[in-house]
C-alpha cells in the first residue's frame, strides 16, 4: 500500500492542498456578515479531510472495477434521483435535496461521477473504432437523457447542463465522426441563435409562460445576461453588484477581509456560488489569476495521466472529469463577468458545499486510480476488437509534445 501511495500524483495532491487553503480562507471572509454561517469554514476543513480520505481509498482501488460495475451504479443513481424528485426538499429553488437528519445530500452531484463512469463503460464496450450515429451515439445519448430529465424536473438547470457537457466530452474522446460533430455543432448553434432571438423578441410571452410553470426565476437569471434593459432590479442585483466588486478589486485587490462589497453583504452567497467575487475583490486580478492557474495545472496533470494510460477506459473517464470541471469553472466565473447566465453552479474545490466537494474529490480519486493502474494491459472484459483512435490528430500532437519534453 505504501508503494502505491508513493506512486500517486504528488502535484495534484499539492494543488488540492492549496485549493483547500484558498477555500477555507475565502469562506471565512465571505461569512463574516452572517453569524449563522460563522462555522462554515470549519465544516469545509472537515469536508476536505473526508475528501482526501476518499481520494486515497478510491485511488487504491483499480478503476476498472468501477467501470465494470458502472451499470449498477447507474441504476442506483437513478433511484436516488427519483427519490429526490418525490421526497426531496428545496434549497435555493432546487428541489433535489435528500435530508438524513442534519445531513443534506444532493444526488444530482453524485450522478456526475456515476454518469462519467457509465458512459466510459458504454464507450469501452463498443467494439468499433468510430462511434456510429444510430448504433452508438443515439443509444448512449438516450441513457444520458434519463438523468437529465430527472434533474430538470428538480428545477436544477445548472447540473442538468453539466450532464450535457460530460456527454459531449465523452463523445469527443470516444471518436465521433467529423460529419457527426459538424451536424451536432450546427444543431447547437442554430438552436442557441434561435433561442436568443426568440427570447429577446418574445420576452414578455416567455416570461408569462415561465410564470405559469413556476420557473420565473429562470427569466431572472437569463434577463441580466441577454436583455439587461428588461431585467428587474431584483434580477440584476446579484450580477451587478458582483461585477462592481470584481472591478473594484483592480490588480492586487483591497486586502483580505477588506472587500467592501463582500463585507457589507451587497453580494449574496459569497460562501458558495459567489465565492469567486470574494477572491477577485480582496486579491484582485492577481489572486483570481493564481486560482485559474491552479485549475490549469490540475487539468494539465490529468491530461498527462490520460496520455500515459494504456487502455481505453482511463482516458474517457479523465476527459469526462475534465469536461465537468471546466464547465463548472467557466459557468461560475463567466456568470459574474457577463459571459454566462447565473445558474447557481459552485466553483469546484472552492465553494462551500459538502456534496459538491466530496464528489469532486472522489473524481480526483478515480484519476489517481488511473495513474496507478492505467499502465496495466486491458483485461478481457474491457478489451475490444479495435481500439478507438481517441481523436488521433490531437492525441498524436500531445504525444509528440510529451516525448519532446
Amino acid at each position: 500500500m505504501l508503494r502505491m501511495l508513493k506512486k500517486m500524483d504528488g502535484v495534484i495532491l499539492f494543488i488540492m492542498l492549496l485549493l483547500m487553503i484558498i477555500s477555507v480562507f475565502a469562506i471565512y471572509s465571505g461569512t463574516q456578515t452572517d453569524a449563522h454561517l460563522a462555522s462554515h469554514h470549519v465544516k469545509t476543513i472537515y469536508f476536505y479531510v473526508a475528501g482526501f480520505i476518499a481520494v486515497l481509498v478510491i485511488g487504491l482501488v483499480n478503476y476498472k472495477l468501477y467501470v465494470n460495475y458502472a451499470f449498477y451504479l447507474y441504476g442506483f443513481g437513478i433511484i436516488l434521483l427519483i427519490l429526490a424528485n418525490v421526497l426531496g426538499s428545496s434549497i435555493n429553488n432546487a428541489n433535489g435535496w435528500l435530508k438524513l437528519g442534519e445531513f443534506s445530500f444532493q444526488p444530482a452531484e453524485l450522478f456526475k461521477m456515476i454518469l462519467i463512469l457509465f458512459l466510459a463503460h458504454l464507450i469501452v464496450k463498443r467494439q468499433r473504432g468510430t462511434l456510429q450515429f444510430w448504433r452508438d451515439i443515439v443509444p448512449i445519448g438516450c441513457w444520458a437523457f434519463i438523468p437529465f430529465a430527472l434533474v430538470m424536473a428538480q428545477n436544477d438547470l445548472g447540473n442538468a447542463l453539466g450532464y450535457v457537457v460530460i456527454l459531449a466530452a465523452v463523445f469527443w474522446i470516444g471518436n465521433m465522426r467529423l460529419k457527426h460533430v459538424l451536424i451536432v455543432l450546427t444543431i447547437v448553434g442554430v438552436t442557441f441563435f434561435g433561442f436568443v432571438k426568440a427570447y429577446t423578441f418574445y420576452h414578455d410571452e416567455v416570461f408569462t409562460f415561465l410564470e405559469k410553470i413556476k420557473r420565473e426565476h429562470w427569466a431572472e437569471r437569463i434577463d441580466p445576461w441577454l436583455v439587461p434593459e428588461k431585467a428587474t432590479s431584483k434580477a440584476s442585483w446579484h450580477t451587478k453588484n458582483a461585477g462592481l466588486a470584481i472591478g473594484s478589486g483592480s490588480i492586487i485587490g483591497k486586502g483580505y477581509l477588506q472587500g467592501t462589497s463582500v463585507q457589507s453583504g451587497r453580494v449574496p452567497y459569497t460562501y458558495s456560488d459567489s465565492i469567486f467575487v470574494v477572491i477577485a475583490e480582496e486579491f484582485g486580478f492577481v489572486g483570481a489569476s493564481v486560482l485559474i492557474l491552479l485549475y490549469f495545472i490540475l487539468i494539465q496533470r490529468m491530461v498527462w495521466i490520460a496520455l500515459s494510460c494504456r487502455d481505453r477506459a482511463g482516458p474517457v473517464i479523465i476527459v469526462g472529469i475534465i469536461g465537468m470541471l471546466l464547465y463548472q469553472v467557466f459557468e461560475n466565473v463567466g456568470a459574474f463577468l457577463g459571459l454566462m447566465p447565473l445558474t447557481g453552479i459552485t466553483l469546484p474545490f472552492i465553494s462551500y458545499g459538502g456534496t459538491s466537494l466530496l464528489i469532486n474529490m472522489a473524481c480526483i480519486g478515480v484519476v489517481m486510480s488511473i495513474k496507478l493502474y492505467g499502465q496495466e494491459e486491458e483485461d478481457e472484459l474491457l478489451m475490444g476488437e479495435q481500439p478507438p483512435r481517441l481523436s488521433e490528430r490531437l492525441w498524436s500532437m500531445l504525444k509528440k509534445e510529451k516525448s519532446a519534453v
